[in-house]
């Protein structure tokens, strides 16, 4: 049996998703099965329509991404969960759909697993390090083995050198620079190659 790796996120307006897409590539890089997937949007259509990249980035991605169901959460043996800060925290449509996992976690489906996280923020210190910190809480009372990128890697500082993910700093609203998305997809390559040490 082949290394399953769901990357599930939540992007209000693209800068996540990217990372996701960019974590989801580096772990299929090392033959893993891997599964993408949204989170469901929660928020109105009147605060989407009031932000033009917000309202272009759930249009462009609804029917291209698929949507996280638990099921995907069953099927994975290794995680990734991104999401943007939120006041240095999990943004609410992702904490949502980690809420609705109580029932997998009493079963023990997320034991021994490993699990990593990544996010993105508008200022570089906005966040970033205690939302992967909050995101990463939830891996603790999972039981989860989490991976995170560290210092394995000379590429991750010219991504800014966060050791506990991947992020990134929107600034003026510009998407994920090259170093970073290559940072993104080390993170995805080196989940995989963990799980896959760990399956023996």
């Amino acid at each position: 049996m082949s290394v399953r790796v769901a990357v599930i996120y939540y992007s209000a307006t693209g800068n996540v998703h990217q990372l996701a897409r960019a974590v989801a590539d580096g772990a299929a890089a090392t033959g893993a099965e891997v599964r993408l997937r949204r989170v469901r949007e929660l928020a109105p259509d009147t605060a989407i329509d009031s932000n033009p990249a917000w309202r272009a980035h759930v249009d462009a991605t609804k029917d291209a991404v698929q949507e996280a169901t638990l099921e995907d959460v069953e099927w994975a043996t290794a995680y990734a969960f991104g999401t943007p800060t939120r006041f240095g925290n999990v943004a609410a449509q992702l904490k949502e759909f980690i809420d609705r996992t109580g029932r997998l976690w009493q079963a023990g489906v997320f034991n021994n697993k490993p699990a990593t996280s990544f996010t993105s923020a508008m200022n570089r210190h906005g966040g970033q390090e205690s939302t992967l910190l909050s995101l990463n809480n939830v891996f603790y009372h999972w039981g989860c083995i989490i991976v995170p990128p560290g210092y394995t890697d000379p590429l991750l500082y010219a991504a800014g050198g966060n050791p506990y993910g991947t992020s990134w700093p929107s600034g003026g609203g510009e998407g994920p620079d090259q170093a970073t998305l290559t940072a993104a997809d080390y993170q995805g390559r080196h989940l995989a190659q963990i799980a896959e040490r760990l399956r023996g």
